[in-house]
């Protein structure tokens, strides 16, 4: 049987090797005809074929898009004094006075599942008791998080912030006036022509969406920074009432905000980290199911929170299908796009009464190295783990995200970049995929080429903990 699985293996990277490099032999055999048989040819021809190459290689360096590189990153860690554990997370919902017996049941049990460990933050509103959620206190996360961030990513980097010429700030359930992309400008100084951005009510995908909107402003203007901050905001979003769906919030969503500069000079190529490569949206929100999972409303007491639908899972993995149909042709092999196409070919062409093929899930493992998946929650990535044919080492960067931080919102798939090159995983080329699920319903997904072997920067969250992940999660 094992020698059967190996035989079949062999067979398939002998099918993707071929298929690889199969225009690459046919470029090769017909340059040595063309050099072979030049003799033949007349000086009109070799002035023609010299011209249309000229023709063509500058109409490709005019019309392609610009490089855009990431200089770096970095993301917010709270201090300790903000950590909470289960138990503490447990004493504190039964010492506040607003959930009856059933409803602190449901948070215990859903705390145990989550995949959350004890040492994740939350802000210092909701640690007191009774609990702040004030405008002034969700000002004082707001500022925490995003100077706290903003800080080290300009210490680091050393760029002249009056060279930042796009700011765009992401925060689904926060948006005060001024705005927190005015808030940036006024702390920071940034020039007054900055085109600044503030994006809200997007869910957890927005960071993606921010990513791709400054991707496109840099396309428009030349030679400058583009600035993305995404956080989300915990202390006015707190649910204090019984309703189950919108508890499940609570037990999740943790303190956090990560913030990355881009930049288009191609002057920085040598000292970004990272390019990116593609960037891809797919909106679900015509459905009404998918536009319903996620909403933000009150309950029968006028608590406001986020209910959660039981048809998200479901939802998520539509999204998902449909925005890896995209994703797929720009980045797998050849030979994985044939298997894919042959496979919708031969469903077609079947009789109705004849049973179909499964649909062939591409092998994305081909195509990336590393993977950031949402650390959405323990479902979530258990989900795409499956779906996607992922190994365990591929979904660890999610699962110890999760662990150590919980989930982060927009921010959470920078915590697992930060951890990949903090175990020293990221060498020169890798490619790795950044895939996250928001509200809408929404499922995005960026794209982005090593520049070279990356070391973690100063600052990073996991420096004084990476020596004790990966860690064993309990079921």
């Amino acid at each position: 049987m094992d020698d059967n699985v190996q035989i079949r293996k062999n067979v398939k990277l002998c099918y993707h090797y071929l298929i690889t490099h199969f225009l690459k032999l046919i470029l090769v055999s017909s340059l040595t005809v063309l050099v072979m048989n030049v003799s033949w040819l007349s000086l009109n021809h070799l002035a023609f074929i010299f011209l249309v190459a000229v023709l063509g290689t500058t109409l490709f360096f005019t019309s392609r898009p610009r490089s855009v590189f990431l200089l770096d990153y970095s993301c917010y860690l709270p201090p300790t004094s903000l950590q909470l554990s289960h138990q503490k997370f447990m004493n504190h919902s039964k010492l506040i006075n607003t959930f009856n017996e059933s409803s602190l049941e449901f948070q215990s049990k859903i705390l145990k599942r989550s995949g959350l460990g004890h040492e994740t933050y939350l802000p210092e509103a909701i640690h007191d008791v009774p609990p702040r959620p004030t405008m002034a206190a969700a000002r004082e996360e707001a500022e925490l998080v995003v100077f706290g961030v903003l800080d080290s990513l300009f210490e680091n980097t050393r760029v002249n912030l009056k060279e930042i010429s796009v700011l765009v700030v992401n925060c689904s359930l926060f948006n005060p006036t001024p705005s927190l992309s005015a808030m940036i400008v006024n702390k920071y100084k940034l020039r007054e022509n900055v085109k600044s951005f503030n994006l809200g009510g997007m869910g957890c995908s927005a960071g993606v969406i921010a990513v791709d909107l400054a991707n496109d402003m840099l396309q428009i203007y030349r030679n400058t920074y583009a600035l993305v901050v995404s956080t989300e905001n915990i202390t006015q979003n707190w649910y204090f009432g019984n309703k189950k769906a919108m508890l499940i919030p609570n037990c999740l969503f943790r303190l956090g905000g990560s913030a990355v500069l881009l930049s288009n000079k191609s002057c920085d190529r040598k000292r970004s980290k990272y390019k990116l490569v593609h960037t891809v949206r797919t909106h679900k929100g015509s459905d009404e199911r998918a536009f319903n999972c996620v909403y933000q409303e009150q309950d029968e007491d006028l608590k406001t929170g986020v209910s959660l639908s039981k048809d998200l899972m479901a939802i998520a993995g539509e999204a998902l299908k449909t925005n890896i149909t995209t994703l797929g042709p720009l980045v797998l092999p050849m030979s994985e796009q044939i298997l894919f196409f042959a496979t919708f070919v031969v469903n077609r062409l079947f009789n109705a009464k004849k049973k179909k093929m499964r649909p062939y899930m591409p092998d994305f493992k081909l195509a990336f190295d590393h993977f950031c998946i949402h650390a959405g929650g323990r479902a979530v990535i258990d989900e795409l783990e499956k779906s996607l044919r992922l190994l365990p080492q591929h979904v660890e960067a999610s699962r110890m995200t999760l662990h150590r931080f919980g989930n982060t919102s927009s921010s959470s798939i920078w915590y697992e970049l930060a951890y990949t090159e903090a175990k020293g995983r990221m060498r020169k080329g890798n490619r790795v995929w950044q895939i996250a699920f928001g509200s809408g319903f929404k499922c995005n997904s960026a794209v982005w080429v090593a520049l070279r072997d990356v070391e973690p920067s100063v600052k990073n969250p996991w420096e004084h903990c990476i020596h004790r992940y990966p860690v064993k999660i309990d079921i």
